[in-house]
């Protein structure tokens, strides 16, 4: 994984600032470059009277667009290219930017709604979670506030398959050009039930776990350092809580295997980590 190519998403409000600062950090870590972009809809065209109706509507658009990209620089400088690109969909938008720039990692913030510190999927991460060709980098709300000097450790979210495999390799180079060290987390939901059948059965799952995760730390341990560690709790929330998360962290998850080869593609337990998650996560494309 390479982060020479950033892309970042403006929006013309203040949580905009998460996936700004986030990029820039991102940016100036891996030593890549920084582009700032909004995407506006395109104006209609109408014949008639109504045109007086679109020049002012096209102006407008042009306005919102140009405050937007001012305040974006206003936080990274002037050591950015800022693009202004016309779609119908954010996200969308994003997606085809992104791929006419070559660029390595979208990122973007939450939606509106979520509490501070937490990420919400809005339309536009939506549409990008759902078929970017790159990895999509989501800030919490409130990231800006407060954001840490640097990132420390990458952590992935492991569950044994090949594109989790194929995660771990990714982010084992994305460790190693960030310089931190990785950990691999897996996690196991249980009903809390001391039942003894079921102790038996998650003791035996403990352990498979515990091994898959070894095996999947193996070779990386002579260029980076590595950690593992299982992640027991009632539901995905308690069980991300049991972990102690530094303030540089960077959670990385793998697509769904449904998905498309290549793309991002979100799945049921990928979108509860996201949900539960208090640092920033990235989803990475799907790799055959």
């Amino acid at each position: 994984m390479r982060f020479d190519n950033i892309l970042a998403g403006a929006i013309p409000e203040p949580r905009g600032r998460d996936g700004i600062v986030l990029a820039a950090l991102l940016a100036k870590q891996a030593g890549g470059r920084l582009t700032v972009a909004t995407v506006q809809p395109p104006a209609w065209t109408t014949p008639g009277p109504a045109r007086a109706e679109e020049t002012a509507w096209r102006a407008y658009l042009e306005e919102q667009a140009e405050s937007t990209l001012t305040q974006a620089r206003q936080i990274v400088g002037d050591d950015a290219d800022y693009v202004i690109h016309m779609h119908k969909g954010s996200g969308r938008g994003l997606v085809e930017l992104a791929r006419r720039r070559g660029a390595d990692v979208v990122v973007i913030g939450s939606a509106p709604g979520g509490g501070k510190g937490r990420i919400e999927i809005g339309s536009t991460a939506d549409q990008l979670l759902h078929s970017s060709s790159v990895p999509v980098l989501l800030a919490p709300r409130g990231f800006a506030d407060e954001p840490p000097g640097a990132f420390e450790r990458i952590t992935v979210a492991y569950r044994r398959g090949p594109s989790a495999d194929a995660a771990v390799v990714s982010a084992a180079r994305a460790a190693a050009a960030l310089e931190v060290p990785l950990r691999l987390v897996t996690l196991v939901v249980s009903s809390g039930r001391r039942v003894e059948v079921e102790e038996r059965m998650l003791e035996r799952l403990r352990d498979q776990t515990a091994a898959d995760l070894r095996a999947a730390a193996r070779g990386h341990r002579r260029r980076l350092e590595v950690e593992v560690e299982v992640l027991e709790g009632r539901n995905v929330g308690q069980a991300l809580a049991t972990a102690s998360w530094v303030s540089g962290e960077l959670l990385l998850c793998a697509s769904s295997t449904g998905g498309p080869l290549r793309r991002v593609f979100l799945g049921d337990t990928s979108v509860k980590i996201v949900r539960a998650a208090t640092c920033p996560v990235m989803i990475l494309t799907r790799q055959p």
